[in-house]
Parts: structure tokens; C-alpha cells; sequence
């Protein structure tokens, strides 16, 4: 029996995927607002960027869903007793990537520590060795089969990815095929040259990939430690996937917060001026004047002590580390919003002396109406190409602000946590150095992906640069 648990970063995150769905239904019926989108898909660079984020995505909403277990039954037990370890569903599928615990480093696919330790052998003498590992290549009787265990591993890998690719291939062609009208052959033949109008080979080749990722992960990390075990034993691995949410929260909640105070504050400041543009002007540039890492620490070191002060706010240890991050989303949401604003009172400042706005304002159409039908439509593509850019730029602020202490908390896991734990690492002989390049290769694709599709998004919703 579980108990569903709703983490405050839970409901926000599906309420932003709801907020999304409808503004793509929306979007269906708004030509100049498909038009746009439909430019993007065309774009190889974009069409695979976007299947890099969907992975993302996915893996992050699997971790937003948080439940606890019951524990056992004990004898005259009248309520049923939940276990204090709050779980997700990412948890359950990772499965024994996050129970196989190992007693210290391990590098990755390794099958013994990667320190020596000492043992008393049977004739009473003590020699230093590198112990087996509990459950990397535990199965394996002999170690030096390793390489060949690891190749056969692969191969099946890379047949399970094949065949999942095969069949979304074969199910594209079979439903543009039906939506075109034409033969499924020539469809299919049509999508492997790739004649198609949206670059549908493209996305198959990314998705061949990720699928190949997958299933070498899936087949490998049930018998070895794929990316080797941190000071304590617990799997890189492991670390590095339940750290994409992390990351994805920071850059998309932090939106929420920023968004009402750019797009409305902006907008009055260039459409009223006079003396609502001289508050809001003194209000952006005193906040700039602070600087935003002291900012963010005074915040986070103040929501630190009141956590301290009412331990009985929080059930779980995930609620209190919930609330950290959540708190961390508010201020940085808070001290990134200035940019934007400045940005929309210079194209409001400009869009106020048009023809069409001056018409309404002749013909007595009132300034809410004015705002909202006339100004905030076109200063839309402004918001999403500010949107979609700085979401990388939020996602290495994370690691940035956990890397000086200031960040999420200690408990949660994160890309910014996991750097900052390769400090000492790094400098230990023998070094550890793959926490460090685990994490940063998760977030440098992350990155990078987002960038990429920004441009893409810029490209095809800028006026200046629309073709």
C-alpha cells in the first residue's frame, strides 16, 4: 500500500505542463501563432534539441510523482504506518540503481574498490588488497570476463534499441501515409531519404540514440556501477538522473515567478511613462545594484533558520528539502526579472507611437483593453524568446549558487551538489574525477539542447528575423 505525497514543486510542475497543453491547443486554431512553430519543427538542429529535452522532460515528471510505502504490520497495530522515505516513480524503475550501495569509491564498470584495504588472510598475515565490490560484477566468477559480459550486454542493448526505433519508424510512416494519402512504402522510403517537410528522419535518428542510451543503461547498470560510486557507496548513475528534475525545476518554476513582474511591470512603464516609469525604473535598478549571489544567500540563509526554528512544519525530510527548493525558485525568480522588464519597456516605449495604437487610444478604447489586445500580443515573442533563453542559464545558476553552499538543499540531489562534493575528490590520490564528469556531461546536454532550440525559436519568432 503507498500514500501519494504532492511536494509543493509537484503541483507547480504539472500545473506549468497544463498551462502548456492548453496554449498548444490554443495555438491550433491561431495561424500566426502556428505559423511560427511550424518553422521551428523544419529545423533539423531544433527537431533534435527537442527530443534531447523531451528525454528531459519525461524523466523529470516521472520524478514529480512522490509517493511512501507502508511498512510492515506489527502486532495490535490499529493505523497503517508509512515509511519516512518519500519515493517516486523514477525510483521504482531505476530499481536496483538505487539500492545496489557499495562501501566506498568504486570507478565506473569497475568490479573491485577503488582503494585498498586490509585483510587478515587464513595463514594469519595481513596483506592490503582491493576487495570485491558487493554487486558491481558481482555476477561474474572470474573479473577478466568482464569485457566480453559487458559486450553481450550491449549487443542486446543495441538490438532493443533498434527494434523500438524500427517500430516508431514503421508507425510514423504508417500514420502520414494515411493523413497524405499515399502508399506506405513510398512513405517510408519518402522518410528515410528524408523528403519530408518536417525533418522526421532527424527526430528518428535522435530518438535511435536516446533509445540506444536507454537500453545500454538499462542492461549495464543492473550489473555494474556504469558511471562508478561516490565516497559513500551510492551509484553516480543514480545521482546524475534524479538531478535532471532538479535542474528543470530551477528553470522552469523560476519562469512562473519572473514572468508577472517583467511582462506587467515592463509594459506599464512604457505605455503610461511619466512617473509609474520613474518607480519602476528605480525599482529594477536599485534591485540590480544588489548584488544577486548575497541577495540569494541573506534569502536562503533566513529561510534556513526558520526551517530550524518549526521542525514540526515538516513530515518528511523531503518536504523540508521541497521547501529549500522551492524558496530558491522564488528568489531567483525575484532577482532575474529586471532584464526582461527593461527589455519590454523599450519595445512598449516604441509600439505606443504606432498607428494602430494611437487609433484606439482616438476612438476612446480603454488602457487595460489597449494593453492586453494590442501591446501584449506583440511583445509575446520578446517573452518567449527571453523565456526559452534563459532556462540554460537558470539550470547553471543552480550549480553555481549549490557549488558556493547557498543552493538546494544538502540532501537533494543536484548537479550543483554533485560538483561541489567533487571539490575534495579531485584533489585526493587516487583522484575521483568521474562525479564530476558525470555531472557535467548530464548538464552541458541539457544545456546545450536548450540553447540550441532557443536559437531555433528565436529565429522564428523575431519580426527581424521571420522569413
Amino acid at each position: 500500500m503507498i500514500q501519494p505525497v504532492i511536494l509543493w514543486t509537484d503541483a507547480l510542475v504539472f500545473l506549468l505542463v497544463v498551462v502548456v497543453l492548453v496554449f498548444a491547443l490554443y495555438a491550433r486554431n491561431k495561424e500566426h501563432l502556428r505559423a511560427p512553430w511550424r518553422q521551428v519543427v523544419r529545423s533539423r538542429m531544433a527537431v533534435a534539441s527537442l527530443v534531447v529535452l523531451s528525454a528531459y522532460t519525461v524523466t523529470g515528471l516521472l520524478d514529480s510523482i512522490h509517493f511512501r510505502t507502508a511498512l510492515p504490520e506489527t502486532a495490535g497495530q490499529r493505523e497503517i504506518q508509512y515509511s519516512g522515505e518519500v519515493l517516486s516513480v523514477l525510483d521504482t524503475l531505476l530499481g536496483p540503481v538505487r539500492t545496489q550501495v557499495e562501501k566506498s569509491y568504486s570507478a565506473p564498470f569497475a568490479t573491485h574498490l577503488y582503494t585498498r584495504e586490509s585483510v587478515t588472510t587464513g595463514e594469519g598475515e595481513t596483506v592490503r588488497i582491493f576487495p570485491r565490490l558487493q554487486f558491481g560484477g558481482a555476477h561474474l566468477a572470474d573479473p577478466a570476463h568482464k569485457g566480453a559480459d559487458i559486450a553481450a550486454r550491449s549487443a542486446i542493448a543495441a538490438a532493443q534499441a533498434v527494434s523500438a526505433t524500427a517500430a516508431l519508424y514503421l508507425l510514423a510512416g504508417v500514420m502520414l501515409a494515411r493523413r497524405r494519402r499515399r502508399p506506405l512504402f513510398a512513405m517510408l522510403g519518402q522518410l528515410a531519404r528524408g523528403e519530408t517537410e518536417i525533418p522526421w528522419r532527424t527526430a528518428l535518428l535522435a530518438v535511435l540514440l536516446i533509445a540506444l542510451l536507454v537500453a545500454l543503461l538499462a542492461n549495464l547498470s543492473a550489473a555494474y556501477h556504469v558511471l562508478g560510486t561516490d565516497k559513500v557507496g551510492q551509484d553516480v548513475l543514480y545521482q546524475s538522473i534524479k538531478s535532471i528534475r532538479t535542474g528543470l525545476v530551477i528553470g522552469t518554476l523560476t519562469t512562473l515567478v519572473m514572468l508577472p513582474f517583467a511582462v506587467f511591470l515592463g509594459m506599464m512603464a512604457g505605455y503610461f511613462r511619466g512617473w509609474v516609469d520613474d518607480v519602476i525604473q528605480y525599482l529594477y535598478t536599485t534591485l540590480n545594484s544588489i548584488p544577486g549571489v548575497l541577495l540569494i544567500a541573506a534569502a536562503v540563509l533566513m529561510m534556513q533558520v526558520y526551517m530550524a526554528n518549526h521542525p514540526e512544519l515538516f513530515e518528511t525530510m523531503a518536504e523540508r528539502a521541497d521547501l529549500r527548493l522551492l524558496f530558491l525558485c522564488l528568489i531567483l525568480g525575484v532577482t532575474s526579472w529586471t532584464g526582461l522588464c527593461r527589455l519590454l519597456r523599450g519595445e512598449t516605449l516604441k509600439l505606443r507611437e504606432l498607428d494602430y495604437v494611437q487609433a484606439a487610444t482616438a476612438f476612446g478604447v480603454s488602457r487595460a483593453t489597449i494593453l492586453v489586445r494590442h501591446l501584449l500580443p506583440n511583445l509575446l515573442h520578446l517573452v518567449l524568446i527571453a523565456v526559452v533563453i534563459d532556462f540554460s542559464g537558470l539550470v547553471l545558476a543552480e550549480a553555481v549558487l549549490s557549488y558556493v553552499g547557498v543552493g538546494v538543499d544538502p540532501t537533494t540531489l543536484s548537479w550543483g551538489n554533485m560538483i561541489n562534493g567533487a571539490r575534495l575528490e579531485m584533489a585526493r590520490e587516487p583522484m575521483v574525477w568521474w562525479s564530476l564528469l558525470a555531472a557535467f556531461t548530464f548538464m552541458f546536454t541539457l544545456v546545450l539542447a536548450a540553447n540550441l532550440f532557443s536559437d531555433a525559436v528565436r529565429d522564428a519568432f523575431d519580426p527581424r528575423l521571420r522569413r
